[in-house]
C-alpha cells in the first residue's frame, strides 16, 4: 500500500483477534434515523473471551511482549475494564502470567458492578487482581503498576507493562491503523463509499490510530469522536497528541492535521460510566431494531452520537459506526438498565 503500512507489517505482532470483523448494514435503524445509510464495523466479534476492540491493540502490545521474552503481564484500567479482562485473556493464551490493575473511576457501591461482567471474567480467567483507589489519576495507576512490576522482578520474573498513560508509545494504537486499512479494503471490495465514521473516544488508542490509518491510506472522511472519559477541551489535544506519536513510533511523517481531529463529549454527561437518557435510547434501539448489544460506558453513548449525526447528515450519506465492544459490562449496570427490559 505504502510505506506506512509497510513499517506496520514489520512489527512484532501476535495474530490474536479474528479478522477481519464483518462491515454490516442498520438498515432499521437507517429508516429511522434520516435518508442516508449506516453502516456498523463488528468489532465486537473479535473472538477471544467475548471479544472488542482492545484485541487489535493487544496483537502489537503481545508481540512486543513475546520478543522481549516476558513471561507476565501487567495492565490498569476500571474495575469494568474490557482492556484488562482481554490482557488476561490473552496471557492465558501466550502462556504468561497476568496481573491487572482495577481503579476506581466509578462512583459506584454495587455488588454487581464490583463483581460481575468483566470482572467475573478476570477472576475466572485467573488472573492476580490488584486495586487502585483514585478513579482520574494515570500518572498514579502507572506508578503502582510499576512497583508491582519491581516486585515480580525481585521474584525473578520478567514483565512486561502495557501503559495506556500519555507518555508512552502507543503501540496498541497500530491495531486501529491497521483496522483503516481493513475497513476500506472492505468498502473496496463491496463498492461502499464512506462520508464518515463514529468511534469512541477514551484513550485515545482506537481513535488516534483509526484516523491516522485511514488518513495514510488516502481516505478523507470525517473522524468523529465521540468523548467517553473526559470532555473535549482535554480530549482534543489527546488525540492530537497521539497521532504524532504513532507517526514517531513507525518513523513517518504524520499524515493526519490538527483539523482532522473532531470530538463531542456532548453524550459525556454526567461522566464516565454513567448513563445519560440519550445513552439509554440508543442501547434500547440498537438492541431492539438491530439486535446489537451495546454498554452504557463505551458504545452506547458511541451510538448515541452515530444517531445524532445520522439526523443531521441529510441524504445520500453513509455513516459508519465502530462497535468497539464490552458486551460483559451490560451485566454489571442491571439496575441502571432494568427498565430497558419492561
Amino acid at each position: 500500500m505504502n510505506a506506512i503500512f509497510d513499517k506496520l507489517d514489520s512489527l512484532p505482532r501476535q495474530r490474536l483477534a479474528h479478522l477481519p470483523t464483518p462491515l454490516e448494514p442498520m438498515a432499521n435503524l437507517a429508516s429511522r434515523y434520516g435518508d442516508g445509510q449506516l453502516l456498523v464495523k463488528r468489532d465486537d466479534n473479535t473472538g477471544i473471551a467475548m471479544g472488542g476492540n482492545k484485541l487489535r491493540q493487544l496483537e502489537f502490545y503481545f508481540g512486543e511482549a513475546v520478543e522481549q521474552s516476558a513471561d507476565t503481564v501487567l495492565i490498569t484500567g476500571a474495575v469494568q475494564s474490557n482492556f484488562v479482562r482481554l490482557t488476561a485473556a490473552c496471557a492465558n493464551k501466550l502462556g504468561m502470567n497476568c496481573h491487572i490493575q482495577l481503579e476506581q473511576r466509578v462512583a459506584k457501591n454495587d455488588p454487581l458492578y464490583a463483581n460481575s461482567g468483566n470482572v467475573l471474567i478476570d477472576r475466572m480467567l485467573g488472573a492476580t487482581i490488584h486495586t487502585y483507589p483514585h478513579g482520574e489519576d494515570e500518572a498514579g495507576a502507572d506508578a503502582q503498576l510499576e512497583s508491582i512490576a519491581d516486585d515480580l522482578r525481585a521474584k525473578g520474573c520478567n514483565p512486561y507493562i502495557i501503559h495506556l498513560a500519555p507518555g508512552h508509545a502507543p503501540i496498541g494504537a497500530l491495531g486501529y491503523v491497521d483496522a483503516a486499512r481493513e475497513i476500506m479494503d472492505q468498502a473496496a471490495t463491496t463498492g461502499i463509499s464512506i462520508d464518515e465514521v463514529v468511534v469512541a473516544s477514551g484513550s485515545g488508542h482506537t481513535h488516534g490510530g483509526l484516523l491516522f490509518g485511514l488518513r495514510a491510506y488516502g481516505a478523507t472522511m470525517p473522524v468523529i469522536g465521540i468523548c467517553v472519559r473526559r470532555d473535549a477541551a482535554a480530549q482534543r489535544p489527546r488525540i492530537i497528541e497521539r497521532t504524532h506519536q504513532i507517526a514517531a513510533l513507525l518513523d513517518v511523517a504524520n499524515p493526519v492535521s490538527e483539523d482532522d481531529v473532531v470530538v463531542t463529549d456532548e453524550f459525556l454527561h454526567p461522566g464516565y460510566g454513567q448513563l445519560n437518557d440519550a445513552t439509554r435510547q440508543a442501547i434500547a434501539l440498537a438492541a431492539r431494531q438491530e439486535a446489537l448489544l451495546l454498554d452504557p460506558v463505551y458504545t452506547g453513548k458511541t451510538m448515541a452520537g452515530c444517531l445524532k449525526r445520522a439526523e443531521q447528515a441529510g441524504q445520500d450519506r453513509t455513516i459508519l459506526f465502530i462497535h468497539t465492544g464490552g458486551t460483559p459490562a451490560i451485566f454489571a449496570y442491571q439496575a441502571e438498565l432494568s427498565e430497558l427490559t419492561t
